[in-house]
C-alpha cells in the first residue's frame, strides 16, 4: 500500500483552488529608481541607483537603463558602479515612495475593494469581488495600467491567474510593462519550464537543498515525491513546495490591515567585535524597533534577533513570552538575549531586532506576584529554520548565507553619481526594517508600515536619529537625492556637499531638465524639505511632456 501516495493525494484534495483568473497582482517597475527619474527629469532614460553609497552599500533599486548595464537589485553598490559608471547613485526618499504607492493603491481600490498590499510596491487583488461584476482580466490589466499610468506617469507590471502564486510569478515575467494572464488551462505550460527560484520561499538555503536532489526547475520539483520533499525540507516547507509545484494554492486575497511586526536593522560600517560591543549596538537598534512598535499597538509576545556576521552568514534567533508584553525593559532583555542565543563569536555586520505578534493589550503583572509574572526568565529562546519556516528551541546554531537587501550608508556623489569621497556613513551605521530572503513571516514588515515609513519586504530604511527636514543643508545632513529649497531658485535636489559648497539641480516633475550648479551655502543657504509629493503628467506644461 502506498501510503506516501493516499497522502499526497489528499494533501491535493483539500486544497480548493478557483476556476477562473480573478486574483490580479500588480508591481511597480523599479518603483524606487522610477520615482526618482519623474521627479528629477535631468535622470530620465539614464541609469539610477538607489540605494547604499558606502563601502558596504548595497543596491535596493536599479532603474532599467542601469540593469542594461549589468546592475541589479541587491548587488553591492562598489560593484554597480563599476557595471554602470555613469549612473546617478541615490539615497532613498521614502516619503516620495509612499506618497506614490499610496496613488497606486487607491487605483486598485477603484476596480475592486479587495486589495491586500503586500509593500510599498506591490499588491494582490480579487477581481470576483468587483463591484460591478467580474471584468475580463485582460481588459482590468489594461485598465490599470493606463490609470497609474494617468495618475503617476509610472509603469506598473500585471499577472492575473485562479491563485496568488501563478499571479505573482505571471508579473514579473514580462517587465516591465508587461501583462500577463495565466488561465488554469495554460498553467503548466507557464509554470513547469521556470527556474525553481522562482517559486515563492526558494531561497538560498532551500535551493541548495533542491540542487540535492537534482532540481533546477519547477518541472523537476513536482517529479519528487511528497516524503522526499518534506524529509528534505522539513514538513511545513516540504508540502507547501508540493503544492505550489503544481499550482495548487488557495489562499485568499486579505483585506486586514493589521499589522505583522515592527522592528528595524542597522548595518555597521566597521565590524562589531565582542560581547560588549555588540549587546551596546543592540540596544540602538531597539530604541528604533520600540518607536515602530509604539505605533503599532505597542506589545509584542515574541522577539526576534538577527545577526549577520562578516563573511554574510545570517543566524536568527527569538524569545517567545507568555504573554504580550509593552514593557520596554522586558523587550530590550529579549532582544539582548536572543542575540547571545545567536552566538557573537565572530564579528558581527549587521544585527536587527522585530517585534511579532503584536497587540493591543499586555499582560500586566503587580509587584507582589513578581515570581509568577517574570516573563524574561520564562521566555523561551528559540531559533528559527531555515529551512522548514518553523520554530523550534534553539541547540546549535543554524545559519544561511543571505545576501544584504539594501544598506544604506551615505556619501555625496558628483553629477554623474561618480563616487567623490571616502565613505561618511551616518553615525557609522544605518537602519533598515527586517528583511531576509529565507524568512517572510518572521521578517516581513506589511504594507501599512510601507504607508507610514516606506519600507517594504525588500525595502531599506532611514538613518537613526531625528529626521533632517526643516534644517538648513549642510555638509553633515548632505545625501545625494535629497530635497532642498532655495529662497529664489525654488526647489532642488542635491548632488553632493563639500564643505560650504553645494552642488544642486534646481527642478521638479513639472520643469525642464536642468544642469548642476554650484552654490556658497553661506551666502546662498538652502534648507531640507520633504518631496513636493505625486505630480500627475497633466500637471507637467504640454511642451515639457514626452512626444
Amino acid at each position: 500500500m502506498d501510503r506516501g501516495g493516499d497522502r499526497a493525494q489528499r494533501l491535493e484534495a483539500g486544497v480548493r483552488v478557483r476556476d477562473a483568473a480573478t486574483v490580479l497582482h500588480l508591481d511597480a517597475d523599479a518603483f524606487f529608481a522610477a520615482v526618482e527619474q519623474r521627479d528629477k527629469p535631468s535622470l530620465r532614460g539614464r541609469p539610477v541607483l538607489v540605494g547604499g553609497v558606502g563601502g558596504r552599500g548595497v543596491v535596493s533599486t536599479a532603474s532599467y537603463e542601469a540593469r542594461r548595464d549589468g546592475a541589479r537589485s541587491a548587488m553591492p553598490m562598489a560593484r554597480a558602479r563599476r557595471l554602470s559608471p555613469a549612473a546617478a547613485v541615490l539615497v532613498p526618499r521614502f516619503a516620495a515612495y509612499s506618497a506614490y504607492s499610496q496613488v497606486i493603491m487607491g487605483v486598485l481600490r477603484e476596480l475592486t475593494p479587495a486589495v491586500e498590499p503586500l509593500s510599498i510596491d506591490e499588491a494582490f487583488a480579487d477581481l470576483a469581488l468587483a463591484p460591478d461584476g467580474v471584468p475580463e482580466p485582460e481588459e482590468a490589466a489594461a485598465w490599470l495600467q493606463a490609470r497609474v499610468a494617468e495618475l503617476t506617469g509610472l509603469t506598473v507590471s500585471v499577472g492575473v491567474a485562479r491563485s496568488k502564486l501563478v499571479a505573482k510569478i505571471a508579473s514579473d515575467l514580462r517587465k516591465p510593462g508587461g501583462v500577463v494572464v495565466v488561465r488554469p488551462e495554460d498553467e503548466d505550460d507557464v509554470l513547469l519550464p521556470l527556474d525553481v527560484r522562482t517559486v515563492p520561499g526558494v531561497g538560498p538555503a532551500t535551493q541548495g537543498a533542491l540542487e540535492r536532489l537534482g532540481v533546477r526547475t519547477v518541472a523537476d520539483l513536482r517529479r519528487q515525491p511528497l516524503d522526499t520533499l518534506t524529509m528534505t525540507l522539513g514538513e511545513a516547507h516540504g508540502t507547501g513546495l508540493y503544492l505550489m509545484s503544481r499550482g495548487l494554492d488557495d489562499r485568499p486575497v486579505v483585506t486586514s490591515t493589521e499589522r505583522k511586526s515592527a522592528g528595524a536593522e542597522r548595518t555597521f560600517a566597521t565590524d562589531l567585535r565582542g560581547r560588549d560591543v555588540v549587546l551596546a549596538a543592540v540596544d540602538d537598534v531597539v530604541d528604533e524597533a520600540l518607536q515602530r512598535l509604539e505605533r503599532h499597538g505597542g506589545a509584542a509576545r515574541t522577539v526576534v534577533a538577527k545577526v549577520r556576521y562578516a563573511d554574510f552568514s545570517t543566524v536568527t534567533r527569538s524569545v517567545t513570552f507568555p504573554h504580550p508584553t509593552a514593557s520596554d525593559a522586558d523587550l530590550r532583555d529579549a532582544a539582548r538575549r536572543a542575540v547571545l542565543a545567536a552566538g557573537v563569536v565572530e564579528p558581527v555586520r549587521l544585527l536587527g531586532v522585530a517585534f511579532h505578534a503584536l497587540s493591543a493589550h499586555a499582560q500586566l503583572a503587580l509587584d507582589l506576584d513578581a515570581h509568577l509574572f517574570d516573563a524574561p526568565r520564562r521566555a523561551v529562546v528559540a531559533e528559527h529554520d531555515h529551512v522548514s519556516g518553523r520554530l523550534a528551541v534553539a541547540d546549535a546554531p543554524e545559519v544561511d548565507a543571505a545576501p544584504d537587501v539594501a544598506d544604506v550608508d551615505d556619501r555625496p556623489t558628483g553629477p554623474d553619481g561618480a563616487d567623490t569621497t571616502a565613505d561618511t556613513p551616518v553615525d557609522g551605521a544605518t537602519t533598515d526594517p527586517v528583511t531576509d530572503p529565507d524568512l517572510p513571516d518572521v521578517t516581513a514588515l506589511d504594507a501599512a508600515d510601507a504607508a507610514d515609513e516606506g519600507p517594504g519586504a525588500r525595502v531599506v530604511g532611514r538613518p537613526l536619529g531625528p529626521s533632517p527636514v526643516g534644517r538648513p543643508l549642510d555638509e553633515a545632513n548632505a545625501r545625494p537625492g535629497l530635497d532642498v529649497e532655495h529662497a529664489t531658485l525654488g526647489r532642488g535636489w542635491v548632488v553632493h556637499v563639500r564643505g560650504r559648497e553645494a552642488t544642486v539641480r534646481f527642478e521638479t516633475a513639472t520643469t525642464a531638465p536642468a544642469r548642476s550648479r554650484v552654490l556658497d551655502l553661506d551666502a546662498d543657504p538652502l534648507v531640507l524639505v520633504e518631496p513636493v509629493g505625486v505630480t500627475p503628467p497633466s500637471a507637467v506644461p504640454a511642451e515639457l511632456r514626452p512626444a
